[in-house]
């Protein structure tokens, strides 16, 4: 299968999707929080869940992959999280431990950047694993978000979301492990930017 192009352009309807599930996130907080309207906040999650799936999709088949929407997939993913371990945190259905671990890699990330970008590169291609944990952590969080009651039903979310949780957060931080494995790679392999242009 040939390598799809990436352009340059800003008004794709994947990038409108990503724009959309960038909007949710105020929103989401807002209801999990404010009102604690968590049937609506799960419709968000929902709403979010599906446009992440569309945007990818639509990218591929209409070939409209953009730079622009290869920055805002991730950091729509990342702020559903962020967003998502906060507002939980704060209802006291998870743990704090949990909301800290998930940005701390994340952070730690952070701190990788100034090296690729002295290489021209502005980040290292999503792998498999890192898609896996974020799609494990998008199906947790509203299943514990469900599960914030007594029911046999809130019990089962209980459950099932747990399991997503341990599974995603594990997935995270080896996806971030392997981030740093392809990081000293590309830093044995490729010269910085400025020593190119003296040689």
């Amino acid at each position: 299968m040939p390598d799809l192009e990436v352009s340059d352009r800003v008004l794709t309807i994947p990038n409108a999707l990503s724009a959309l599930r960038l909007l949710g996130v105020p929103l989401f907080l807002w209801l999990i929080l404010g009102p604690e309207e968590d049937g609506w906040a799960l419709v968000v999650l929902m709403i979010s869940g599906f446009t992440d799936w569309a945007d990818g999709q639509i990218a591929r088949r209409m070939n409209q992959t953009t730079r622009l929407g290869q920055m805002l997939d991730p950091v729509a993913d990342r702020l559903y999280i962020f967003a998502t371990v906060l507002g939980l945190a704060l209802r006291d259905i998870i743990p704090w431990w949990l909301a800290i671990a998930l940005p701390l890699r994340d952070l730690l990330l952070t701190f990788t950047l100034p090296a690729l970008h002295r290489r021209g590169f502005n980040a290292l291609p999503v792998h498999f694993l890192g898609k896996s944990a974020t799609f494990c952590l998008l199906y947790a969080f509203p299943l514990l978000l469900l599960g914030d009651g007594d029911s046999t039903l809130n019990l089962l979310a209980r459950v099932f979301g747990w399991a997503f949780a341990i599974w995603g957060t594990a997935l995270y931080y080896w996806a971030g492990a392997l981030y740093f494995v392809q990081l000293r790679h590309l830093i044995q392999t490729v010269e910085p930017i400025s020593g190119r242009t003296r040689s």
